[in-house]
C-alpha cells in the first residue's frame, strides 16, 4: 500500500491534535466537567483520565475512521458506492480517478471534523479553568458556524464533481 500526501497530512494533523489534547488536558482538575447544558453550565462530570481517553478517541480516532472507512466499504472496484451516473464514473478508464477523488475528499471532511472536535476540547479545557465550570456558548456557536460553512463548501465540491458527465 502506497502512502499519499493526503494520508500523511491527515495523519500529521491527527497526531498534532492528539498532542494538543494530551498536553492541554494536563491542566484539567481531577474531576472534569465534560458535559454542559445549553446555557453552558456544567451538568456532567468524569475522572480526568477517562476524559483524556475519551477526548483522544474523539479527536483522533473518529476522524481517522471517517477518512478511511468509506473507501474500505466501497470495495476495490467502487461498486458499493452510490453515485449519480455510477456506470459513467466507475467505468474502467475513470474508476481510479473517481475513487482517488472520493478518498481525498473524505480526508478533507475528516480534517474539518478533527479541527472542530479539537476546538470543542479547547473550549472544555477553558471551561474547566472557571469556577464554576462554564462552556462558552459563543465559542461553540462560532465553531459550529465555521464547521457548517466548511461542510457546505465540501458538499458543493462533491456535488459539482459528480453532477457533470
Amino acid at each position: 500500500m502506497r502512502l499519499r500526501l493526503g494520508d500523511v497530512a491527515l495523519f500529521l494533523l491527527l497526531a498534532a491534535l492528539a498532542g494538543f489534547v494530551w498536553r492541554s488536558s494536563q491542566a484539567l482538575p481531577p474531576v472534569v466537567a465534560a458535559h454542559f447544558s445549553a446555557s453552558g453550565a456544567a451538568d456532567g462530570f468524569m475522572p480526568r483520565g477517562a476524559y483524556i481517553g475519551f477526548a483522544l478517541v474523539l479527536v483522533a480516532c473518529v476522524p481517522a475512521l471517517v477518512a478511511f472507512l468509506p473507501l474500505a466499504v466501497a470495495g476495490r472496484d467502487g461498486m458499493n458506492l452510490r453515485l449519480p451516473h455510477r456506470d459513467y464514473w466507475l467505468a474502467p478508464e475513470r474508476r481510479a480517478d473517481t475513487l482517488a477523488f472520493i478518498g481525498g475528499h473524505g480526508k478533507w471532511f475528516a480534517a474539518a471534523l478533527a479541527l472542530f472536535l479539537g476546538h470543542v476540547h479547547g473550549l472544555v479545557v477553558r471551561a474547566n479553568a472557571l469556577q464554576p465550570p462554564e462552556l462558552s456558548s459563543a465559542g461553540i456557536a462560532i465553531g459550529l458556524v465555521v464547521f457548517f460553512l466548511a461542510l457546505a463548501v465540501w458538499l458543493w465540491v462533491l456535488f459539482a464533481r459528480f453532477r457533470r458527465r
